[in-house]
């Protein structure tokens, strides 16, 4: 080993941590690089020949590609170094330290590019996730709204829903709806015909329902259903007790994206069912109801 090849080590390892640079196990002249944690799992195999650094180092290949390392990333960080120290060399200097500060900024310019398309491509996705349901939810009002008189009386009149803006998170998509009802019947009626007349809400994930009623006589009904996301109905319920409404039912629709959302779902499940009844007149905005003491002088 050459006394600037060692210095050379020393340095790599000192900079980038211990083991960055050492000796392979089959060969006095090959070494194993392993290429800064931040930016890579790679590692190479690199092979100094006696004359280094008037003679430049050869990329052999490479060593191990890491457990985590996307598909082609090895092949991709070697051919990156092989570039790189083919443009850094200069005959009589060591090369690796600018050979590796080069690759660090090319991969650093590569991922910062894919994450960008990443999220480029969820943002088109989510658009046409709504895009679609808005036309499907188009279709099916143009369906029911046409001179079908059969279809008209199995289904009975489309409730009066008022829609809340979809609310997206991890590829999950929330939409509440909400409607004015006088008995529990015409509740159970409401849904089972929302149902019925739109295939995209019958294949979701969940449709999560409350409804609060005031009956004759000082009595009173109220009830939910989780629709298989646990304890979700009676935090519906629990928000229309607490917002003091009566005489509404809401169904809130989640389709799942893949991905969970843990205790946050039910921040999205009751923030949709809220906006559906601002929307609807139901509540009064904190903001307008600030707006309105102001006025007051109070």
């Amino acid at each position: 080993m050459s006394e600037q090849l060692a210095d050379e080590l020393e340095a790599i390892n000192s900079i980038y941590g211990d083991g960055t640079l050492v000796p392979a196990d089959d060969s006095p002249s090959t070494y194993i690089l392993t290429l800064p944690g931040e930016i890579t799992e790679s590692t190479l195999r690199l092979q100094f020949p006696p004359a280094y650094p008037d003679e430049p180092p050869v990329v052999l290949g490479t060593h191990s590609s890491g457990e985590h390392a996307k598909r082609g990333a090895a092949a991709r960080d070697l051919a990156l170094f092989r570039d790189a120290v083919g443009e850094v060399y200069e005959p009589g200097q060591v090369c690796l330290f600018d050979a590796i500060e080069q690759v660090k900024e090319l991969i650093a310019a590569i991922t910062a590019a894919e994450k960008q398309d990443e999220e480029e491509e969820d943002e088109e996705e989510n658009e046409k996730r709504v895009s679609s349901y808005d036309a499907a939810a188009a279709a099916t009002h143009d369906v029911l709204s046409s001179d079908s008189q059969t279809g008209r009386d199995a289904l009975g009149l489309e409730p009066p829903w008022t829609l809340s803006v979809p609310l997206i998170e991890l590829k999950s998509t929330f939409i509440a709806r909400c409607a004015p009802v006088s008995s529990p019947q015409q509740a159970a009626q409401y849904l089972q015909h929302l149902l019925a007349s739109d295939k995209r809400v019958r294949a979701a994930t969940h449709n999560i329902t409350a409804w609060r009623i005031r009956g004759p006589n000082g009595t009173s009904f109220q009830d939910c259903d989780d629709d298989g996301e646990t304890a979700a109905g009676g935090r519906l319920l629990h928000l229309m007790q607490l917002m003091d409404l009566w005489d509404t039912m809401v169904v809130v629709t989640r389709w799942y994206g893949g991905q969970l959302l843990g205790p946050r779902r039910f921040a999205l499940i009751n923030g949709a069912a809220r906006d559906a009844f601002v929307r609807a007149g139901l509540v009064v905005e904190e903001n307008k109801q600030e707006g309105k003491r102001k006025k007051g002088g109070k």
